[in-house]
């Protein structure tokens, strides 16, 4: 044996009773001098480092593929359920249309087909008149012609609207709007 596996295998010695106790292996400082002393970087080393430099140079690109890859194959198979989730919603119409009641129905609805002798009754203005807008006025026959600048009426326009404190209410006759 060295001295230093000596020293390791020693037998501790046994804390006295006046004596402070020692610090554990644990709590005990470490020198970092001494440690990086004890550190030899022999050929075997080198060549292990090495190694491991080229290893992480070989595997960083190929682990960069897969991710890459295993993103690319979680997205197509989401497309993938997608889509088949849209096959089953258009086998589920294609089942409906094979129904002649379905298409029956629908040609009833949509293009308001009747079979011969039938009696159609369509309801026009069904809703009711406070719903209904206000009446206008009659549409003239004459054609009237104002002429105005368009770029000052949209700076008044822009400039009203912006400096209006409150809304206003619908205009009651158009013989009261001032002419441009």
């Amino acid at each position: 044996m060295t001295r230093e596996g000596a020293a390791r295998h020693a037998p501790a010695p046994s804390p006295r009773a006046g004596a402070p106790a020692r610090r554990s292996s644990a709590t005990r400082r470490v020198d970092v001098r001494e440690w990086a002393g004890g550190i030899r970087f022999t050929a075997f080393t080198g060549i292990m480092l090495g190694l491991v430099v080229l290893a992480v140079f070989v595997l960083v690109p190929t682990v960069g593929v897969y991710v890459s890859q295993r993103q690319q194959i979680a997205a197509l198979e989401q497309s993938v359920k997608l889509t088949s989730d849209q096959v089953a919603q258009l086998e589920q119409q294609k089942e409906r249309w094979a129904d002649p009641a379905y298409v029956t129905s629908q040609a009833r609805a949509r293009l308001y087909y009747r079979y011969p002798g039938e009696v159609v009754y369509l309801v026009d203005d069904d809703l009711p008149a406070s719903s209904l807008p206000p009446d206008q006025l009659p549409v003239s026959e004459d054609v009237t012609e104002t002429r105005s600048d368009w770029m000052s009426q949209l700076v008044r326009s822009v400039t009203w609207a912006g400096l209006t404190q409150t809304a206003v209410g619908p205009v009651e006759d158009a013989g009261d709007v001032p002419a441009g």
